[in-house]
Protein backbone atom coordinates (compact mmCIF):
# COMPACT_ATOMS: atom_id res chain seq x y z
CA UNK A 1 0.00 0.00 0.00
CA UNK A 2 1.37 3.70 -0.53
CA UNK A 3 1.96 5.69 1.72
CA UNK A 4 0.19 9.21 2.11
CA UNK A 5 3.61 10.88 0.82
CA UNK A 6 3.54 9.14 -2.39
CA UNK A 7 -0.35 9.39 -2.65
CA UNK A 8 0.10 13.50 -2.15
CA UNK A 9 2.92 13.54 -4.69
CA UNK A 10 0.39 11.72 -7.15
CA UNK A 11 -1.90 14.46 -6.94
CA UNK A 12 0.69 16.89 -7.10
CA UNK A 13 1.64 15.53 -10.46
CA UNK A 14 -2.25 15.18 -11.72
CA UNK A 15 -2.00 19.52 -10.62
CA UNK A 16 1.23 20.18 -12.23
CA UNK A 17 -0.44 18.10 -15.64
CA UNK A 18 -3.78 20.34 -15.06
CA UNK A 19 -5.65 16.90 -14.74
CA UNK A 20 -7.82 18.52 -12.21
CA UNK A 21 -10.46 16.49 -12.38
CA UNK A 22 -8.59 12.97 -11.56
CA UNK A 23 -6.80 14.66 -8.96
CA UNK A 24 -10.16 15.73 -6.99
CA UNK A 25 -12.01 11.92 -7.83
CA UNK A 26 -7.92 10.86 -6.51
CA UNK A 27 -8.76 12.77 -3.12
CA UNK A 28 -12.47 11.99 -2.82
CA UNK A 29 -11.55 8.22 -3.12
CA UNK A 30 -9.12 8.50 -0.31
CA UNK A 31 -11.29 10.77 1.80
CA UNK A 32 -13.74 7.83 1.86
CA UNK A 33 -11.42 5.69 3.07
CA UNK A 34 -8.93 8.91 5.60
CA UNK A 35 -11.58 11.32 6.47
CA UNK A 36 -9.14 12.68 9.44
CA UNK A 37 -6.35 13.67 7.33
CA UNK A 38 -6.10 17.99 6.67
CA UNK A 39 -4.05 17.39 4.37
CA UNK A 40 -6.49 15.45 1.80
CA UNK A 41 -8.61 18.33 2.00
CA UNK A 42 -6.16 21.10 1.61
CA UNK A 43 -5.18 19.84 -1.51
CA UNK A 44 -8.54 19.35 -2.33
CA UNK A 45 -9.24 22.98 -1.42
CA UNK A 46 -6.34 24.22 -3.27
CA UNK A 47 -7.47 22.60 -6.81
CA UNK A 48 -10.67 24.04 -6.31
CA UNK A 49 -9.39 27.46 -5.80
CA UNK A 50 -7.14 27.10 -8.73
CA UNK A 51 -10.08 26.12 -10.61
CA UNK A 52 -12.31 28.82 -9.34
CA UNK A 53 -14.34 26.86 -7.25
CA UNK A 54 -14.12 29.04 -4.58
CA UNK A 55 -17.03 28.07 -2.08
CA UNK A 56 -16.46 24.34 -2.21
CA UNK A 57 -12.57 25.39 -1.88
CA UNK A 58 -13.90 27.38 1.01
CA UNK A 59 -15.87 24.03 2.56
CA UNK A 60 -12.46 22.35 2.11
CA UNK A 61 -10.39 24.57 3.72
CA UNK A 62 -12.67 24.74 6.90
CA UNK A 63 -12.60 21.27 7.59
CA UNK A 64 -9.05 21.36 7.42
CA UNK A 65 -9.28 24.28 9.71
CA UNK A 66 -10.73 21.86 11.82
CA UNK A 67 -8.50 18.84 11.98
CA UNK A 68 -5.48 21.39 12.16
CA UNK A 69 -5.51 24.69 13.01
CA UNK A 70 -2.26 25.50 12.92
CA UNK A 71 -1.75 24.25 9.24
CA UNK A 72 0.34 26.75 7.77
CA UNK A 73 -0.99 25.63 4.21
CA UNK A 74 -4.22 25.98 5.35
CA UNK A 75 -4.14 29.57 6.73
CA UNK A 76 -2.51 30.30 3.35
CA UNK A 77 -5.04 29.20 1.16
CA UNK A 78 -7.69 30.69 3.70
CA UNK A 79 -5.98 34.54 3.20
CA UNK A 80 -6.70 33.59 -0.25
CA UNK A 81 -9.78 33.16 0.14
CA UNK A 82 -10.36 35.86 2.50
CA UNK A 83 -8.50 38.40 -0.07
CA UNK A 84 -11.41 37.17 -2.51
CA UNK A 85 -14.26 37.88 -0.42
CA UNK A 86 -12.74 41.20 0.31
CA UNK A 87 -11.62 40.65 3.60
CA UNK A 88 -8.61 42.20 4.02
CA UNK A 89 -8.01 42.87 7.40
CA UNK A 90 -9.24 39.34 7.84
CA UNK A 91 -6.86 37.62 4.87
CA UNK A 92 -4.01 39.57 6.46
CA UNK A 93 -4.37 37.67 10.18
CA UNK A 94 -4.33 34.50 8.23
CA UNK A 95 -1.58 35.19 6.45
CA UNK A 96 0.19 36.42 8.99
CA UNK A 97 -0.35 33.25 10.89
CA UNK A 98 0.57 31.13 8.02
CA UNK A 99 3.91 33.33 8.13
CA UNK A 100 4.68 32.37 11.76
CA UNK A 101 3.95 28.62 10.98
CA UNK A 102 6.48 28.65 8.06
CA UNK A 103 8.64 31.83 8.41
CA UNK A 104 11.03 30.95 5.71
CA UNK A 105 8.86 30.28 3.22
CA UNK A 106 9.62 33.02 0.54
CA UNK A 107 6.16 33.06 -1.53
CA UNK A 108 4.48 33.29 1.94
CA UNK A 109 6.51 36.61 2.01
CA UNK A 110 5.97 37.57 -0.82
CA UNK A 111 2.14 37.29 -0.89
CA UNK A 112 2.17 38.89 2.81
CA UNK A 113 3.93 41.89 1.39
CA UNK A 114 1.03 42.45 -1.71
CA UNK A 115 -0.95 42.25 1.75
CA UNK A 116 0.46 44.62 3.45
CA UNK A 117 0.82 46.68 0.35
CA UNK A 118 -3.15 46.46 -0.20
CA UNK A 119 -3.98 47.81 3.75
CA UNK A 120 -1.22 50.63 3.10
CA UNK A 121 1.30 48.99 6.30
CA UNK A 122 4.08 50.50 3.89
CA UNK A 123 6.60 49.89 6.81
CA UNK A 124 6.70 46.30 6.26
CA UNK A 125 6.47 46.03 2.89
CA UNK A 126 10.29 46.36 2.10
CA UNK A 127 11.23 44.30 5.63
CA UNK A 128 9.37 41.31 4.07
CA UNK A 129 10.63 41.47 0.37
CA UNK A 130 14.31 42.00 1.96
CA UNK A 131 13.56 38.53 3.75
CA UNK A 132 11.72 36.83 0.78
CA UNK A 133 15.06 37.70 -1.24
CA UNK A 134 17.33 36.72 0.71
CA UNK A 135 15.55 33.48 1.63
CA UNK A 136 15.30 33.23 -2.33
CA UNK A 137 17.81 35.52 -3.53
CA UNK A 138 17.46 34.64 -7.43
CA UNK A 139 13.40 35.03 -7.11
CA UNK A 140 12.85 37.33 -10.08
CA UNK A 141 9.36 37.74 -8.78
CA UNK A 142 10.16 38.92 -5.26
CA UNK A 143 13.27 41.16 -7.18
CA UNK A 144 10.78 43.10 -8.90
CA UNK A 145 8.49 43.38 -6.26
CA UNK A 146 11.06 44.62 -4.14
CA UNK A 147 11.89 47.19 -6.86
CA UNK A 148 8.37 48.22 -7.16
CA UNK A 149 8.13 49.00 -3.42
CA UNK A 150 11.41 50.80 -3.51
CA UNK A 151 10.43 53.11 -5.98
CA UNK A 152 7.54 53.48 -4.11
CA UNK A 153 9.78 54.20 -0.75
CA UNK A 154 11.45 56.33 -2.69
CA UNK A 155 14.63 54.46 -2.36
CA UNK A 156 15.79 55.27 -5.38
CA UNK A 157 19.94 54.27 -4.71
CA UNK A 158 18.74 50.39 -3.81
CA UNK A 159 16.08 50.88 -6.82
CA UNK A 160 18.49 50.87 -8.70
CA UNK A 161 20.77 48.59 -7.42
CA UNK A 162 18.29 45.95 -7.15
CA UNK A 163 17.14 46.95 -11.22
CA UNK A 164 20.72 45.80 -12.14
CA UNK A 165 20.43 42.52 -10.20
CA UNK A 166 17.40 41.76 -12.26
CA UNK A 167 19.01 42.85 -15.09
CA UNK A 168 21.83 40.53 -14.20
CA UNK A 169 19.46 37.50 -14.24
CA UNK A 170 17.59 38.29 -16.94
CA UNK A 171 20.78 38.16 -19.35
CA UNK A 172 22.19 34.72 -18.04
CA UNK A 173 18.96 33.04 -18.38
CA UNK A 174 18.65 34.49 -21.91
CA UNK A 175 22.10 32.82 -22.90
Amino acid sequence: METLKEFLKQVETLKSEQKFPEAIEKLEKMITKINDNYRLYEELGDIYIFTGKFEKAEKAVDFALSINPDSPTWNYLKWFLMLGKKKLKQSIVYLEKSNKLLPNNAEVLRNLWWAYNLDKQTSKWIYVLKRALNISPKDKLIMEDLAMALIWADQAEEWNYLLSQIWKETIKHKN
